[in-house]
């Protein structure tokens, strides 16, 4: 009986064991089988990542010892993090891509100069763009963007910002006044009802379209844009200017066409560097003809001869307005 028992126990043990072997040369197997397709898995991402890299080197060129960076009309919808094996790019030029973020590490593009992603689905400015401290040019108008972060102002070399036609934008940090290169600012179409106070600061600003937004007034402080010489105001719902307007005494070019003016302020008169205006399609109260002129074909309807035209038209009936009053007080006295 003993050594039937001593048998049992001994082939007991004996498929344990061989069980347990069994297992272990299973899992040696799967593991093995993990290794080799990540193996795989990791050749593959190298092969795609190299053949990526290859597909973007066909679009870097170089015109006038600056190295470009252009994709047009391809899915792009996420730049692949080997672009950044080309760091010495100063340039890039991606539209109509369908891209929908910019990568957090274009912070390592230190040598860019303009950064060009118009007309594509982007949502959202990563904080990294403040680490582009020689970017001149940032333009990302017809995207998605709502908000501009704060950090955009480390920027310091920024002279061209363009947001038009993001539709959703409402305010600016009060950092982007620390941009004191920026000379072009474009706000066009998207939902601001007031100038930014930041804007107002911005010590190099010499051109601003702010048209097509929910403007309804222009702050008094306006002329804190000593240096401005281009205003686009058009498609808002302006209704009058501040006097102020009139110290703007660079300014060249006024765009009020398609808002809500009944009157044109005689203070324009003292913009005496003023080329270009357009008072188009306002509900002006007094109507104003022009003499014929030899270059009617030239001249602009509503423009700086109107402007002056009217201006003298309403002197003038104030004036009579005034004459009228005054006789009537005088046949009472």
């Amino acid at each position: 009986m003993t050594a039937l028992v001593c048998l049992g126990s001994i082939s007991n043990i004996k498929a344990l064991w061989e069980s347990r072997i069994q297992k272990h040369q299973e899992e040696l197997k799967a593991e093995k089988g993990r290794r080799a397709k990540t193996a795989v898995g990791e050749i593959s991402n190298i092969w795609e990542s190299r053949i990526q890299l290859s597909k973007l080197k066909e679009k870097v060129y170089n015109e006038d010892g600056r190295l470009i960076l252009r994709i047009e009309k391809e899915e792009w919808k996420t730049l692949p993090a080997c672009l950044v094996k080309l760091p010495q790019l100063q340039e890039w030029q991606v539209h109509r891509t369908g891209l929908t973020t910019i990568p957090t590490f274009i912070a390592d593009f230190n040598n860019l100069l303009v950064l060009d992603l118009s007309r594509n689905v982007i949502s959202k400015i990563p904080r990294e763009i403040g680490r582009l401290t020689k970017l001149r040019e940032l333009l990302l108008s017809y995207n998605r963007i709502a908000e501009v972060p704060a950090e955009i102002s480390g920027c310091e070399s920024l002279e061209r910002l363009e947001l038009a036609v993001n539709k959703d934008i409402s305010e600016l940090p009060a950092q982007l006044s620390k941009l004191t290169q920026l000379t072009h600012l474009d706000l066009n179409m998207n939902q601001f009802s007031a100038i930014p106070k930041a804007v107002l600061e911005l010590p190099a600003l010499e051109w601003l379209d702010m048209g097509s937004n929910k403007l309804k007034t222009l702050p008094q402080d306006i002329d804190k844009m000593q240096g401005l010489h281009t205003l686009w105001l058009q498609r808002n719902e302006i209704s009058h200017l501040p006097d102020s307007i009139s110290h703007l005494e660079n300014l060249s070019t006024l765009v009020l066409s398609n808002n809500k003016m009944r009157d044109i302020p005689a203070c324009l008169q003292n913009l005496q560097n003023l080329r270009f205006v357009n008072f188009r399609d306002n509900p002006l109260e007094l109507e104003v003809s022009l003499p014929p002129s030899e270059d009617d074909e030239e001249r602009e309807l509503f423009g700086l001869q109107f402007m002056q035209a009217y201006i003298q038209e309403s002197l003038n009936a104030e004036r009579t307005d005034n004459e009228f009053v005054n006789k009537d007080e005088g046949s009472y006295s």
